[in-house]
């Protein structure tokens, strides 16, 4: 999976696999987490966005079944 950088006070970098429809999140906290079902629509909606962490919160963060990957802990 491929990881673009975005401009964000939240996200340091977003992530899509279109054949799992997996979305991968990784947070200026050094966090990474996955975010499993997530619509192609979602994903690039979610790049479009202006605000990148608005965006997070309100339509991707409990929206779908998620998994830490890397990070603390």
């Amino acid at each position: 999976m491929r990881l673009i950088i975005v401009e964000s006070s939240l996200i340091y970098a977003i992530g899509y696999d279109a054949g799992t429809k997996v979305l991968e999140v990784v947070l200026k906290n050094e966090l990474t987490y996955q975010y499993d079902g997530v619509p192609p629509e979602v994903h690039e909606q979610f790049m479009q966005a202006e605000s990148k962490g608005k965006f997070f919160v309100g339509n991707v963060r409990d929206a779908y079944p998620c998994y830490q990957v890397r990070g603390r802990g």
